[in-house]
C-alpha cells in the first residue's frame, strides 16, 4: 500500500512539470536477489577469448530468480574478482522486457549491473504496474529497493479509482 502511495506521489510530481521523477517501481513488490545466478537462453552465443565477454543473440532470454529480460541481444561484461571471472553487468539492446511478477518495464536498451542490482533503461521506457503505466526516455532503479527516478519527457496516466 505505502509503495502504491508513493507511486501515484511521484506520477502527480511528473505531472506537475519535473523533468525527473522520483518513482517506486518494486517490480513485484519484494526485494530482488542479485546473488542468484543468472541463466541465459539464446539463438546463438559468441564469445571473445580475450575479454572473455559473452554476446547472446536472438531471442534472448536472461533469468535471475524471479526477474526475467528478454532482448535481441545481451552482451555479459564479466569483471576479475580474486583470480576468477564473476558476471558483472548485462548489455541488453533490441526490444528489451524485464518483468517481476506482474510488473513490466520495457525499452530500447537495459545496463543491469549485477552486484548492485542496479537497472537502467534507455529509449522510450515504459512502466506497467497493474492499471498505471508510467513512460519517459531513462528509468534507474535500484532493483532491492524499488527506489528510481525517471528522466526525459516524463509522461503517465494516473488511475484516480472513480468509477463510471
Amino acid at each position: 500500500m505505502l509503495s502504491r502511495c508513493l507511486f501515484q506521489i511521484a506520477l502527480i510530481l511528473c505531472l506537475s512539470g519535473a523533468a525527473t521523477a522520483q518513482v517506486n517501481i518494486g517490480f513485484g513488490g519484494t526485494p530482488h536477489d542479485s546473488s542468484q545466478s543468472v541463466e541465459v537462453t539464446s539463438d546463438s552465443l559468441s564469445i571473445d577469448q580475450t575479454t572473455g565477454q559473452a554476446t547472446f543473440i536472438g531471442n534472448v532470454i536472461v533469468v535471475q530468480g524471479d526477474m526475467r529480460m528478454a532482448a535481441d541481444q545481451v552482451q555479459v561484461i564479466y569483471s576479475d574478482v580474486d583470480g576468477s571471472r564473476e558476471v558483472n553487468e548485462l548489455l541488453a539492446t533490441g526490444g528489451v522486457l524485464i518483468t517481476r511478477g506482474v510488473d513490466a518495464a520495457e525499452g530500447s536498451e537495459a545496463v543491469y549491473t549485477v552486484g548492485t542490482s542496479m537497472l537502467t533503461m534507455t529509449g522510450n521506457v515504459l512502466v506497467t504496474q497493474g492499471s498505471s503505466t508510467i513512460a519517459g526516455e531513462r528509468m534507474v532503479v535500484d532493483m532491492s529497493t524499488g527506489n528510481g527516478t525517471m528522466g526525459g519527457r516524463v509522461r503517465t496516466i494516473l488511475d484516480t479509482g472513480a468509477s463510471e
